[in-house]
């Protein structure tokens, strides 16, 4: 009996930790900024590395919606920075120097951009399943020093053990990409 009760457990205690989405992220904070006095975000188009060649645009919208979401800061539109983007010719999704940084900044009236890498965004496939997989990379960097105010990486997978053991079907892409999001953002928020 007690043999029994302990394989139980620990055969439920399997299941349990191995119904958690597989994830991993890491995060960077400057100590040496306050950054409860950024009030005032652009979010600047995403640079995408991924085969995916909407992904960029479609996680810049989540991220947008959870910076306004968490009270992290207020967001200029998307819209107004890609029109100054194009009237100063800042080509998206390329380098910006000092000088051009500086100046989209005080247009924009911002103290910080909010910028990002999508490294992976995919569908991988198991078996008769297939599970969205998004790897990314976001960072807060100051208008008027180009420094990183703080910067997180993480991957994500809606991809289980228990799915894969019970055929359970997993989360869609964004849902994928809405819960990363929140998880690296996470650690901004803490540092305000």
């Amino acid at each position: 009996m007690r043999r029994l009760t302990f394989v139980l457990v620990l055969t439920l205690a399997t299941v349990v930790s191995g119904c958690g989405l597989r994830h991993s992220r890491v995060s960077y904070n400057r100590e040496d900024v306050d950054l409860g006095l950024v009030t005032r975000v652009a979010v600047l188009p995403f640079a995408n590395t991924s085969k995916d060649q909407f992904a960029a645009e479609r996680v810049r919208d989540v991220v947008i919606t959870q910076i306004l979401a968490m009270g992290i800061a207020d967001v200029v539109d998307k819209g107004v920075v890609d029109s100054v983007m194009r009237e100063e010719a800042i080509e998206p999704n390329r380098p910006i120097d000092l000088i051009n940084l500086k100046r989209l900044g005080q247009r924009l009236n911002v103290q910080a951009f909010m910028v990002g890498t999508i490294d992976e965004a995919s569908e991988v496939r198991r078996g008769s399943l297939s599970f969205p997989e998004l790897a990314m990379t976001i960072r807060l960097i100051d208008s008027r020093a180009s420094l990183v105010l703080w910067q997180a990486s993480g991957r994500r997978t809606s991809e289980t053990w228990a799915g894969r053991l019970f055929g359970l079907a997993p989360g869609d892409s964004f849902h994928n990409t809405l819960y990363l999001t929140k998880d690296l953002l996470k650690t901004v928020a803490s540092a305000k």
